[in-house]
């Protein structure tokens, strides 16, 4: 066993006892040994067996250098106390114990177990809290002020995950994840920057345990954008996460009981399907979520998100009533009902694409006029924005085409049509301007004065359909595009009569310039033709001129051909016999006489 004098002094510090006996108090960053477990070993994906297995693999490894080994064959259990403690290993022992029994908890729960399941993972949270107890107090005796700290408040987070999970004291669990947040609160002033880094995150992922927490006390009730709000990165909040899902779950639930019935532009229709019910009313709590009171303080990454689950749900939707149109069989009520709730949900799930691709404009324009800053931001291309009118217009247009696909379309279907209809104009507008600034920024006048001009006619025509229309919104955008199309027409016609005036300028100066004499200055120098003397091939520092070292690929040279020999001698020469010298063949007596 190692003495503890032989132990790091990164690892431990040596207090002066009374009686000349030094104490060892140990030192560890509990925070950082969790977060590089964690994220290095599965739960950066949220895979808790990956990282359960590591914490058994490090455990025996742990075992195995400490040679604090438990028999061979018969299990013989080793008591980890006060006395046993002579090394920081040790520490870590009790420390991923902990965290593997907490790991398989959080592996049972991401399962959605059933009641038998339900009843193994609470002892496994029970196990983890029992373990993060004893390391609490074991570093408190062991470990120096800050080790002991940190100890004291991964326990609680620890009792505050068993109490969260268990129902049955919020309050107790409130107090413990609070006592988390303020010890790592405390410990984020202090330290490295990567130290206060780790803190500020802890607190991020304790925050919303600790508002759901109140909310559950105060009985409040728990608006669906807030509490997906509450979605940051960490294992910290997987639980969480799959508590609110289950509370949001069963309040749907108990809400879709009461709708029978789906409206859209002044028809009903009716809904059999529960599931078609939940994921209805889940689409409709998102969408008040999003435009309601408190939608501008909403940032732009929020709300694209929210849409994004808005599509889920209407798509859940879709499905659930395909299928029920494949099993309804020859009832002809039924079908036109199932066809009719189809045809408005993907009218609903048109018009929510068509609002998203607005924000994603929105956010694109205001790209589009900003200046590059220290960041480096990416600024919008005109041909990005060209790009979202396009899908724009396709949607709007696609829209149209389904609600006016029916029959006997009423007052209502007819004005949603024609108010979309124009806003097809003014988006066909906007998109031509934004294709006239592409050209701009391509140098073609000509071609960029003439959309200028052709959207400013699509803008002033979008305006005079748009005089009744109650969309103020709109019709001021049209007008400030048709003022921004005058002026960029004006400006591409005076650049271009700039341009073209400068050009007979060119090209007298470069007339001028052009001389009949031999000139050779002009020639390309090369450094290896004049290394006697001092000249500069590489050229000017600021210049992007080409750097003459040598010429490649190289010239051709003149090389002298061979002389053309031709040989008048060879049919005079007489060559000598050789048979004398050739190997004769030798012959038996038989041979000899049948030849």
């Amino acid at each position: 066993m190692a003495k503890p004098a032989e132990q790091p002094p990164s690892d431990m510090e040596v207090d002066a006892a009374p009686e000349d006996k030094p104490t060892v108090r140990f030192s560890i960053n509990v925070l950082e040994l969790m977060r590089e477990a964690q994220m290095q070993h599965g739960l950066r994906q949220s895979d808790y067996t990956r990282y359960r297995r590591y914490c058994s693999a490090r455990l025996r490894r742990l075992y195995k250098s400490l040679k604090f080994l438990h028999g061979r064959g018969r299990y013989n259990k080793r008591n980890i106390s006060e006395s046993t403690i002579t090394d920081v290993r040790y520490l870590h022992i009790v420390f991923y114990m902990a965290e593997r029994a907490w790991s398989h908890a959080m592996e049972k729960k991401t399962a959605v177990p059933n009641a038998k399941q339900r009843i193994y993972m609470l002892g496994r949270f029970r196990k983890a809290v029992k373990w993060a107890t004893l390391f609490s107090q074991l570093c408190s005796v062991k470990g120096d002020s800050r080790t002991s700290l940190e100890a004291e408040a991964y326990a609680s987070y620890m009792k505050g995950n068993l109490l969260f999970e268990q129902e049955k004291n919020i309050e107790a669990a409130m107090i413990n994840f609070k006592n988390t947040r303020a010890v790592y609160e405390e410990l984020g002033k202090y330290g490295s920057i990567e130290n206060q880094l780790l803190c500020r995150q802890r607190v991020e992922e304790v925050e919303p345990m600790i508002g759901f927490c109140s909310r559950k006390l105060g009985g409040s009730s728990l608006q669906e954008a807030e509490l997906l709000d509450m979605e940051n990165e960490g294992p910290a909040n997987d639980l969480l996460k799959a508590k609110m899902e289950a509370v949001l779950s069963e309040t749907r639930s108990q809400q879709a009981a009461s709708m029978t019935d789906f409206y859209w532009l002044g028809r009903r229709f009716p809904i059999t399907n529960a599931k078609t019910r939940v994921s209805i009313l889940k689409a409709q709590q998102l969408e008040r979520d999003l435009k309601g009171a408190a939608s501008e303080s909403i940032a732009a990454d929020k709300k694209l998100a929210i849409f994004d689950k808005i599509f889920s749900a209407y798509h859940d939707a879709r499905s659930c009533i395909r299928n029920d149109l494949a099993s309804a069989g020859n009832a002809e009520n039924i079908r036109d009902d199932l066809n009719g709730l189809d045809k408005a949900v993907s009218a609903v799930l048109g018009l929510r694409t068509i609002e998203r691709n607005q924000l994603l404009v929105s956010i694109a324009k205001s790209k589009f006029t900003k200046h590059r800053d220290e960041k480096n931001e990416k600024i919008t291309k005109p041909e990005e924005l060209v790009r979202l009118y396009d899908l724009l217009i396709q949607n709007t247009t696609d829209l149209t085409d389904l609600v006016d696909s029916g029959r006997n379309k009423n007052e209502e279907e007819n004005s949603f049509v024609h108010e979309y209809e124009l806003k097809g104009v003014a988006f066909r507008a906007e998109r031509c301007f934004y294709l006239a600034k592409s050209y701009s920024s391509a140098g073609k006048r000509a071609e960029a004065y003439a959309l200028f001009c052709h959207a400013c006619s699509l803008a002033d025509s979008a305006l005079q359909q748009l005089a009744s229309s109650p969309d103020k919104a709109l019709i001021q955008d049209m007008k400030s595009l048709s003022d921004n199309c005058r002026s960029s027409s004006c400006i591409e016609h005076a650049t271009g009569i700039m341009e073209e005036e400068s050009v007979p300028l060119k090209l007298s100066k470069g007339v001028s310039t052009m001389s009949l004499a031999d000139n050779k200055s002009k020639e390309n120098k090369y450094l290896l033709d004049m290394l006697d003397s001092y000249e500069s091939a590489i050229g000017e520092p600021n210049t992007k001129a080409q750097h003459h070292i040598t010429q490649f690929p190289p010239p051709f040279q003149a090389v002298p051909c061979n002389p053309i020999v031709l040989d008048m001698a060879y049919n005079a020469i007489e060559f000598p016999s050789l048979e004398n010298r050739m190997k004769k063949e030798k012959k038996g007596l038989l041979s000899r006489f049948w030849g």
